[in-house]
């Protein structure tokens, strides 16, 4: 949001769906019920640091890191919202003043805070915990909007994989210690992430559209969703067909881990330093792009999803329930949900960002990746654009122009060899894994460090949460004795580097 927004926002005045609260030193508990109620109905916008009439009061400069922190942290807590909401506030500074700005969207969901329910009218937040009839349509109108809350009663726990429910578990555990998913089995953890629902209009209960597209076998994902398929296409010297291909038809865990292995495989990745460290550009990029893809498409539309590789970009097609028509900014950008419910797995999953950061990280990197900024259409189809660099393009273009140059030389002379580039942390710690399980501290030795590092701990954690890590005793990650060793999708992701 900008400065000029804002300001209007605050003369417009309160709404149905913009509240303001003055949080000078610090918030007070109605806050967490406007954004309970917020969830609940139309979604809206909170602004901290103005009065009610729209004057602006504006938060103490030493109080707004711990306002910052409070909120983020109180919005994670089930015993405050439940089920939570990950949601991320924007500092703006007006006449002087520091303010801070929450945009909340509608959930799928119903939310309490504190045990409590709330909705919202024209005078604001108010309780409908006590009153069954308000609560019932409160639940039925959820479960109409979104698609992925629909009920299949005759879906059994034993449908769907439980490695996938138990990928996740383990996932979570290395991404927070005492994560509330941590210790539940598979049907608390599915009702814990609202994967289970009850269906107010019938009575039945059961696992949703949702939980069956993120765990189901492939014939339980196709018998909910016939028309299921996510189609990776590879587009670089046959313009008319395709030079590579992968027709993906089975649950969105194993479905992100193909398409992010198609763009590792036909998307260079250029060299980045990000302060003194490097990062994989084409990771922080099409982590977003791919996770976009996945979360937010109507998957009642028959249409197929698409990723296409060109010899100049990327795009991407899906279905889509729109909130808006046209390009999406991200100094404009209101995040809107489409799958309230999946994009939570993924952000679990530390696969997609809070709502709104991923949009504006994906226009930073994509800038610095292929010189551009990315283009995001939204209407009933909704498609992403980025540019691929102009030098390296994709791997596929690359080799076709490296293929050229070499006929085009004289036989005399010989061939140059391409300028190596340093590999990641990851990538070093897969290649001493390969001679057999490790312990830390000696993959720290291999790697020529004299103490286990902040960045080996982080590199570890990241290699296990993508699978290509896994511990020698998974039931005991902080025992002394703990190694680490290959998985088959880091050995697949070397034999891809090396090829």
């Amino acid at each position: 949001m900008t400065p000029e927004h804002l300001a209007q926002l605050l003369r417009a005045g309160e709404s149905l769906t913009v509240e303001f609260k003055r949080a000078r030193e610090a918030l007070n508990r109605d806050v967490y019920e406007t954004i309970c109620a917020f969830l609940n109905q139309r979604g809206g916008t909170l602004v901290l640091g103005a009065a009610d009439d729209g004057s602006i009061t504006g938060i103490a400069p030493e109080a707004v890191t711990q306002i910052r922190k409070d909120l983020v942290n109180t919005l994670h807590n089930t015993q405050k919202i439940n089920p939570p909401m990950q949601l991320a506030p924007e500092q703006l500074e007006l006449d002087g003043q520091i303010l801070l700005v929450l945009s909340v969207p509608e959930s799928s969901q119903v939310h309490s805070c504190t045990n409590r329910v709330f909705s919202r009218n024209e005078d604001g937040d108010f309780d409908i915990t006590g009153h069954s009839q308000l609560l019932g349509e409160l639940y039925l109108r959820k479960q109409v909007s979104y698609s992925e809350n629909r009920i299949f009663p005759f879906i059994r726990l034993d449908d769907l994989r439980s490695d996938l429910i138990e990928r996740v578990r383990h996932n979570v555990r290395l991404q927070r210690s005492g994560h509330p998913w941590a210790e539940l089995d598979d049907l608390e953890l599915l009702k814990s992430a609202r994967l289970y629902q009850r269906d107010y209009q019938t009575g039945e209960e059961g696992i949703s559209m949702a939980g069956a597209l993120l765990f189901g076998r492939d014939e339980v994902v196709l018998g909910v969703v016939p028309h299921h398929r996510t189609d990776a296409i590879l587009r670089v010297q046959d313009l008319d067909r395709y030079d590579d291909r992968d027709d993906i038809r089975t649950n969105l865990l194993e479905s992100y881990d193909r398409l992010m292995a198609f763009v590792g495989k036909h998307i260079a990745d250029p060299f980045y330093l990000e302060g003194d460290q490097r990062v994989s550009l084409r990771e922080r990029i099409f982590r977003e792009v791919v996770a976009n893809l996945l979360i937010h498409r109507e998957y009642l539309n028959p249409f197929p999803a698409k990723l296409i590789i060109q010899r100049d970009r990327v795009t991407t097609e899906n279905s889509n329930n729109p909130h808006g028509m046209g390009l999406l900014r991200p100094d404009d950008f209101a995040p809107s949900p489409k799958n309230p419910a999946i994009a939570r797995i993924f952000r679990e999953m530390q696969w997609a960002e809070e709502l709104g950061s991923g949009v504006r990280n994906l226009f930073k990197y994509a800038r610095a990746f292929g010189g551009q900024d990315p283009l995001l259409s939204e209407d009933s189809i909704f498609r992403v654009s980025v540019m691929l660099p102009p030098l390296a393009g994709n791997a596929a273009a690359s080799q076709a122009g490296a293929e050229s140059r070499v006929e085009s030389q004289p036989e005399s002379q010989p061939e140059s060899q391409p300028e190596s580039q340093p590999e990641s942390l990851e990538i070093r710690i897969l290649r001493c894994l390969l001679s057999g399980a490790t312990s830390k501290a000696s993959l720290s030795s291999a790697l020529g460090q004299k103490s286990i590092s902040g960045p080996l701990n982080q590199a570890v954690r990241q290699l296990l949460a993508a699978g290509r890590v896994e511990y020698t005793q998974p039931d005991k990650p902080n025992s002394r004795l703990q190694k680490y060793r290959l998985t088959p999708a880091g050995q697949a992701h070397l034999n891809q580097l090396d090829d």
